[in-house]
């Protein structure tokens, strides 16, 4: 595969200090806002772990902003949280590509309440409810016939009475202590400006290209 003459130059869109303002969360829900018009799923992004100086790294939905928190739920026991349990600082990517955009953030995770997962767990549709308790994440399968047949078993099992969230699969919320909005620019001229906590305040900066 011979890619080197496939690009795009960027040239939507620009970010200045004064565009960016003082508080990163409401620069992101700015983008964010701006991007779930054209995205078809704007609130995708990567979640990255760190074991043994081995990264990982796998896209997952954002569900929530809370209290200046980033809140995504998962199998407790899967590869992530058994990462993330072991090194709870992670770093999340956001790429919003027809607005030439992206936001990196790192922080720290820990996991939200019980009751924080259980409303979330009883919002979700009902089969999505049984997949949950179904999927042993990121353990080995043997066929996709025998995860099938425990689905429809499990269908059959709470098919009047309601699904309780299974203990192994709840939230994640993540405290930033960093961000960098990206703005594509022309003649890969882009655009960074980062954002560092400091006690309760934000220090803002610009990076090189």
């Amino acid at each position: 595969m011979d890619l080197r003459d496939k690009r795009i130059d960027y040239d939507r869109f620009h970010l200045t200090e004064e565009e960016a303002g003082n508080d990163p969360f409401e620069l992101f829900k700015r983008w964010y806002t701006e991007a779930s018009k054209e995205e078809i799923e704007a609130n995708i992004m990567v979640v990255s772990t760190s074991v043994n100086n081995q990264p990982d790294s796998r896209i997952v939905l954002l569900k929530e902003v809370f209290e200046q928190e980033f809140v995504f739920y998962t199998n407790y026991t899967s590869h992530k949280g058994e990462q993330i349990a072991l090194n709870p600082n992670v770093s999340l990517l956001f790429f919003w590509q027809n607005h030439q955009r992206q936001v990196r953030v790192t922080g720290t995770a820990q996991k939200v309440s019980a009751k924080q997962s259980d409303e979330y767990f009883a919002s979700r549709p009902y089969e999505s409810q049984i997949g949950a308790i179904a999927s042993q994440q990121s353990s080995e399968l043997t066929t996709r016939g025998e995860l099938e047949a425990l689905v429809n078993e499990l269908l059959e099992k709470h098919r009047n009475i309601p699904v309780k969230r299974p203990n192994h699969w709840g939230g994640y919320r993540v405290a930033p202590s960093h961000f960098e909005f990206w703005q594509g620019r022309p003649s890969r001229l882009h655009d960074r400006i980062c954002f560092t906590k400091k006690g309760d305040h934000w220090n803002r900066g610009r990076l090189h290209p």
